[in-house]
C-alpha cells in the first residue's frame, strides 16, 4: 500500500500517502476500528520524516476518514455506505487525472489514454 511513493512526483509526499490511506479505506482494505502504523513505525517504514506522516494523518483526520487519539494511536473510522461510495468516487477521479498529468506530460493525448485504457480493460475484464 505505501511502497509507491514517489519523491520525483509534483504530488507532496504527505499527499500521497494520504491519498493510498484514503483508498484503502475506501475500498475496505482498512476496516472501521483498525488501527494505522504508528507514525515511527510509517516514518522509518518509508524512510520518511515522522512530520509528513504526521501531516497526512491530520488530512485524513480533517477528513472524517481516521480518528487520532493522544496516546493510542491512529484508527479507521466507520463510512456510511453513501460517504464509502462518495470516497471510492473521489478516488476514482484523483487517479484518472494523475493519469491524464503523466500522459500528457509523456507527449500522449487524452485520446491516446483514453484508448490504451479501453484496450487494458478489454483484456484484463474478459
Amino acid at each position: 500500500m505505501f511502497e509507491h511513493l514517489d519523491p520525483a512526483l509534483p504530488t507532496p509526499l504527505y499527499a500521497q500517502l494520504a491519498e493510498r490511506l484514503r483508498a484503502a479505506i475506501a475500498a475496505g482494505e482498512l476496516v472501521p476500528g483498525e488501527a494505522l502504523p504508528s507514525v515511527r513505525q510509517l516514518a522509518v517504514k518509508l524512510r520518511l520524516n515522522p512530520g509528513t506522516v504526521v501531516q497526512a494523518y491530520r488530512d485524513l483526520e480533517r477528513a472524517g476518514l481516521v480518528e487520532l487519539r493522544q496516546g493510542s494511536g491512529t484508527f479507521v473510522l466507520e463510512l456510511t455506505p453513501s460517504r464509502r461510495a462518495a470516497e471510492q468516487a473521489a478516488v476514482s477521479a484523483r487517479l484518472a487525472n494523475e493519469m491524464l498529468a503523466r500522459a500528457v506530460g509523456l507527449g500522449l493525448s487524452g485520446e491516446d489514454l483514453l484508448k490504451a485504457l479501453r484496450t487494458t480493460l478489454g483484456e484484463d475484464h474478459r
